[in-house]
């Protein structure tokens, strides 16, 4: 049987583009690589071995011994040993004998994935099922809105120039959008973010002798650890600290185990009085010590900073006895830092730590 060419009576003429274009396939993951992701994805689809994983994660060392994880799984050595296998078989975990145990830690190359499953993916996962979603909020005009935003905080900023403030105002609005995933409030919560930068940008301009030591607290998604530290610094140091916290990948809200955690104290996260914002250079700038936890090296590094990587569990991920105690981790490094950087003979009243709330869920 003989077939009709394209130059052949009656044949439908194509482009040339249309001819070359590639099929709708050519969009897709490729086979091999779809196969060599589905069989990582099906080791981790394991709530064990996920659990696993993210205590090694955790871990001040960035590894942990069988003998441990067996002790957090609650779960024999023999049925441990067979999960970090299957891990270790699709290459998420490596491995290293010493004496008689073996130690596993993530290995090198997935480092950024397992962090972005851990810290990004699955806490926004969880807030999915239990409906934390708000619903968008649109408005017609963007940009008349943050003029008026700037003309009011060019007001409470007078030693800036105004179109400082309104590039100022711009970008946070920007930022929002494109970094932290904010779906409703944008421009209130924009006028916030921008109020802060603005106040920090005034800050590194100011004298040093003159102010009050600034901490910055910095975390993947800017939904959890950075913001309860955050909160507990403001609730021991009072006016003595200044307490800011962003994130190198912003979630769109602060997750909901952490709410309640600001709430008990005196946060409301409702009122617009935390939530996740991206890491920019001004507030490294205008900060005296910056805190890092669990965001890597993504924190720009500046001279006469002093830094530190607090090594602390996942609130948004942990069991309630586990949000307790990651909770009570936090306020201990908080009181500790804070004892450092307030002089004894301060005026200033620190809180109590045995008077503040504690969780229980």
């Amino acid at each position: 049987m003989s077939t009709r060419s394209e130059s052949s009576p009656g044949a439908v003429a194509q482009p040339a583009d249309a001819r070359c274009a590639p099929g709708p396939e050519a969009h897709a993951m490729g086979n091999v690589a779809a196969a060599q992701v589905a069989a990582m994805l099906k080791a981790l689809a394991e709530p064990l071995r996920l659990r696993m994983l993210s205590f090694i994660t955790t871990s001040s060392t960035g590894e942990a011994c069988v003998c441990d994880i067996a002790g957090v799984a609650d779960v024999s050595q023999p049925t441990v040993s067979h999960h970090l296998k299957v891990l270790k078989d699709v290459g998420i975990v490596t491995s290293e004998r010493r004496g008689t145990w073996v130690y596993y830690r993530v290995a090198p190359e997935l480092r950024d994935a397992v962090s972005t499953l851990l810290q990004s993916f699955a806490p926004s996962a969880l807030d999915a099922h239990q409906g934390e979603r708000t619903p968008l909020t649109g408005l017609r005009d963007v940009d008349a809105a943050l003029s008026r935003v700037s003309d009011d905080l060019a007001g409470r900023f007078p030693g800036l120039a105004a179109d400082v403030v309104l590039r100022t105002v711009r970008e946070s609005y920007a930022a929002l959008v494109r970094n932290a995933g904010v779906r409703a409030h944008l421009v209130p919560t924009a006028q916030r973010f921008a109020e802060q930068r603005l106040t920090d940008i005034a800050r590194a301009g100011a004298e040093r002798t003159a102010r009050v030591p600034q901490v910055l607290f910095v975390c993947v998604a800017n939904a959890g650890r950075s913001q309860l530290a955050a909160a507990l610094l403001r609730h021991h140091a009072g006016d003595a600290v200044v307490a800011r916290s962003a994130g190198s990948s912003p979630a769109g809200d602060v997750h909901s185990t952490v709410r309640r955690l600001l709430a008990e104290l005196g946060v409301d996260v409702e009122a617009g009085e935390a939530f996740p914002k991206p890491l920019t250079d001004d507030a490294v700038r205008a900060a005296d010590v910056v805190i890092t936890m669990g965001c890597g090296d993504t924190c720009p590094v500046l001279p006469g900073k002093r830094y530190e990587d607090w090594v602390v569990g996942d609130p948004a991920l942990a069991s309630p006895e586990g949000v307790a105690a990651i909770r009570d981790d936090i306020d201990r490094r908080v009181r500790g830092l804070l004892a450092d950087l307030v002089p004894a003979d301060t005026s200033t009243t620190i809180d109590d730590p045995s008077t503040h709330p504690r969780s229980t869920r």
